[in-house]
């Protein structure tokens, strides 16, 4: 199939690659010619992926409307909070009956809209049309031809099989869900889930923690996710555990590595220089899920401690103390 991947960060590249691996014609789109230019000559990514390897059937391109040309499926790899800006300069040359592929993490903070919600408004693509790529998908691991699998949710379950099998690279086993709810819900809170372990590693804690952290987290994502209507099993996949417990424990997650700097006592801003200027997903996601959640009356009360010490200049260790001094209840 022809294959467009619409941003060519580490996550774009590596899913361009999969797509490629798995035998497609991919187009790559890279915002600055320099990155098209290397993809192109040397095959490689080097900000973004050092010196893996990629495809010959791989070409990239700074001009989104060649990209984009009698693509199949479109692949959309930009941030979340940038998804509205480049939709409506690309929705013109998306065609009619191509699918619409998410990798995009988030919920739009101006909005609380979903990313396929998003999507739907901004470029008038049916929801049938559009999927979400989500899972424990570590972009290196993954580029590095590291064995993993994902899920590919649509509502359209024939279109989820057909994305499913351009995504079949030998290394990547793609499942395919109908529950688009629950990927994204599970997808959005994850990050911020995995900002409070980071937290709690950068202040010493170990991993009993750390268990908490996770499992407490996948509770409250659970509440939410099925208040807005998905399906339980779906927080119990892979989509749900599986990157909850990718993103929370690797080095690897920028949004643990966010929290533990913070943990060990810089600001968001100092731990946004650490980290390249690239400010976790987690940050902006965190006010974001607060506020989702108090508009559908659900405790979510780490990602509200979060979210008090990424925008409203609380302790890290006031911020545990908060969660340990909640009044005691039932797990179930």
């Amino acid at each position: 199939m022809q294959v467009a991947v619409m941003g060519a960060g580490s996550w774009g590249t590596t899913m361009a690659k999969v797509f490629a691996d798995a035998g497609n014609q991919v187009r790559l789109w890279a915002r600055r010619q320099e990155v098209s230019d290397e993809v192109n000559a040397q095959h490689t990514n080097s900000r973004y992926l050092g010196d893996i390897t990629l495809p010959e059937n791989l070409q990239a391109s700074s001009d989104a409307e060649e990209c984009l040309e009698q693509a199949d499926i479109v692949v959309l790899g930009v941030p979340s909070q940038t998804l509205r800006d480049n939709l409506q300069q690309w929705r013109g040359h998306i065609g009619g009956a191509a699918s619409v592929v998410s990798l995009a993490k988030g919920i739009e903070h101006s909005t609380g809209l979903r990313m396929s919600q998003v999507i739907s408004d901004v470029a008038d693509v049916e929801p049938e049309r559009v999927a979400v790529l989500t899972g424990p998908n570590l972009a290196k691991e993954v580029a590095q031809g590291q064995p993993a699998a994902t899920v590919v949710a649509c509502v359209d379950e024939d279109r989820a099989k057909v994305i499913q099998s351009a995504a079949a690279a030998p290394y990547f086993r793609p499942y395919t869900n109908t529950d688009v709810i629950g990927c994204e819900i599970a997808g959005t809170s994850k990050n911020v889930i995995a900002l409070g372990c980071g937290m709690a590693a950068g202040m010493g804690f170990g991993d009993n923690t750390a268990a908490t952290v996770i499992t407490r987290g996948l509770a409250e994502t659970t509440r939410l996710a099925l208040q807005l209507g998905a399906d339980p099993r779906t927080l119990a996949g892979l989509a749900g555990m599986g990157d909850l417990v990718a993103t929370c424990t690797s080095p690897l997650s920028r949004n643990r590595s966010f929290g533990v700097r913070m943990g060990k006592g810089d600001t968001p801003q100092q731990a946004a220089e650490a980290t390249k200027g690239q400010v976790a997903e987690g940050v902006i996601a965190s006010e974001s899920i607060v506020a989702l959640a108090a508009q559908h009356d659900v405790e979510v009360p780490i990602a509200e401690a979060v979210a008090a010490v990424c925008h409203h200049g609380m302790d890290v260790e006031d911020m545990v103390m908060s969660l340990l001094g909640r009044s005691r209840k039932s797990e179930l």
